[in-house]
């Protein structure tokens, strides 16, 4: 398909729709508002109560309940693929095969998942985790939990897929919302708590991501048409095969990518025991917050992604595409900048006691987070796409060589820290293999987008870092410098991003889905200055 690059197609995206993406980020941003600070001071808690050894104990044994985030959201986005390219086709009764076979593939995946994670927690207890010997049992425990819990949260994957396929981000907020309170109402359960509080702790969130699961099938058998699970009625052989392949496919790839991610902890506990880990756990918390400033974003975007290449337009999923990486990255980027700076005061004050390279952990983990976030979006469309096979083997294998490469250095005598730094040369190798292949698959534009996304992103971040370390080199430590760092930061990225990072097209885009805004919050004389004019 010989495809003509028009920057203009994203803008061209009816303006209702646009609205769209832009009312579906708001909303997941209030409610992301609501939810980093709630999480912040329930880690906080959870840190002083169960102590440096346990919360590491908890990071390294149950940390997969962390990754059944990133797990969920992987097998996800894949049953999203479908579901919102049949939208974009129109066909509702294909939507009802699509779900009935999803359910029957998740199904059997998770009993599958389960009995692989049985097996290798014989070989965790048995001479790979080191693990203090009076808190074996309650590790044990943790991670039998976390099994229970990984495989409700594999069988709801399809309702999950239904709701970001259908763009209802208000529920997911609520939703959000509500699960914050309860973590909240869990820390405080296990600070009071007179009983084993690693065992309680682990209990309670299990069961806190069984609950959110169940809440989102409910939700959707309730308000979705497509959600009706009858198998002889709806199933269909060629969806089956096709879902299977491409599922098979992409399971393969989020596994691994899943199991790299907890084998960092694994191969770091090993060598330096669970104090280290309960540093990376501090660490992978504000990392992850950050990230879900982009996370945000690209659930509401994906959809559009995922419906333009359906509907057969696409020269607009390139535009959805490789503006998602630019404004995603943005979004990390603003708040990362003031955090990297004033990293040391900011963990000496929400946690009191540092532990140990966390300070350096986290800020490596958002450096890689920033260079991932940029391609993403890029790796969203080859599954929208479809020819995912070579791809996923392909990043399955490079996924395999961070924890190999670091056993060996940690054998040598290197440091924890050389982990975070191999993982940044690896987050560049998985960017070029994402474009490589989107270039051999669909032949997405990749100049266009090195000189359009990654080029101008790079120039805007080295801009704002170098104004908002002025501040930095010319007071004191301390809360004023604190917060006239975090000022800076934000009103010096703003109007560089608009100025340096944004075409025309952008810009136009960002003016239809805000109008009412800017005309109402936005002084005029700004809108002049900065040509917000719609």
């Amino acid at each position: 398909m010989n495809v003509k690059m028009n920057l203009r197609s994203f803008t061209q995206l009816p303006t209702s729709a646009s609205r769209r993406v832009a009312l579906n980020t708001g909303i997941l941003y209030a409610k992301m508002g609501i939810t980093v600070f709630i999480s912040f001071y329930t880690l906080r808690l959870i840190f002083n109560a169960l102590g440096e050894s346990d919360f590491g104990i908890f990071g390294v044994v149950a940390g997969a309940i962390a990754m059944l985030g990133f797990l969920n959201n992987a097998m996800a986005s894949a049953t999203q693929r479908f579901m919102s390219y049949s939208e974009g086709e129109g066909d509702k009764e294909k939507q009802k095969s699509i779900f009935n076979v999803s359910m029957i593939l998740h199904f059997c995946i998770a009993i599958l998942m389960g009995i692989i994670l049985l097996i290798v927690g014989y070989f965790l207890f048995n001479g790979i985790l080191n693990i203090p010997q009076e808190r074996i049992f309650a590790a044990r425990i943790v991670y039998y939990l976390m099994i229970v819990s990984t495989m409700f949260t594999i069988v709801t994957v399809p309702f999950d897929a239904v709701i970001n396929a259908h763009e209802n981000m208000m529920y997911y907020a609520v939703v959000g919302i509500i699960e914050a309170i309860l973590k909240l109402v869990i820390a405080i359960v296990v600070v009071f708590t007179v009983s084993d509080k690693l065992i309680i702790y682990g209990a309670l969130m299990a069961g806190l991501s069984v609950l959110v699961m169940l809440i989102l099938g409910t939700y959707c058998y309730r308000n979705y048409e497509e959600c009706t699970f009858h198998p002889k009625v709806h199933f269909n052989k060629d969806i089956m095969k096709q879902m299977t392949n491409f599922s098979g496919w992409n399971l393969l790839g989020s596994s691994s990518s899943m199991l790299m991610n907890y084998g960092q902890s694994i191969v770091v506990n090993m060598f330096f025991g669970t104090i280290i880990n309960a540093a990376q756990g501090a660490a992978a918390h504000i990392n992850g917050q950050l990230c879900i400033l982009a996370t945000t974003m690209m659930k509401a975007l994906n959809p559009v992604i995922a419906k333009s290449e359906g509907a057969g337009n696409r020269e607009l999923m390139f535009q959805a595409t490789m503006s998602g990486s630019k404004i995603s990255f943005f979004l990390i980027a603003l708040p990362s900048i003031p955090i990297l700076i004033e990293m040391p005061f900011i963990f000496d004050f929400w946690l009191g006691t540092v532990p140990q390279f966390a300070v350096i952990f986290c800020c490596l983990s958002i450096v890689r987070s920033l260079i991932e976030q940029l391609f993403l979006p890029v790796a969203y469309s080859i599954a929208v796409h479809g020819n995912i096979k070579k791809y996923e083997i392909t990043s399955s294998i490079v996924c395999c060589f961070p924890l190999v490469v670091s056993y060996f250095l940690f054998q040598s005598g290197y440091p924890a820290y050389i982990l975070y730094y191999i993982f940044i040369i690896y987050a560049i190798v998985v960017a070029g293999v994402i474009l490589f292949f989107a270039w051999n698959n669909y032949r997405f534009p990749v100049i266009t987008f090195l000189k359009k996304v990654l080029l101008k992103s790079i120039c805007v971040y080295a801009i704002v870092l170098g104004i908002t370390f002025i501040p930095f080199y010319l007071l004191d430590s301390g809360w004023l410098r604190l917060l006239i760092v975090l000022t800076v930061g934000v009103v010096s990225f703003l109007p560089v991003a608009w100025l340096v990072g944004l075409d025309d097209d952008e810009k136009d885009m960002f003016r239809r889905s805000f109008a009412p805004v800017i005309q109402k919050v936005v002084p005029r004389k700004f809108i002049k200055m900065f040509s917000l004019e719609i």
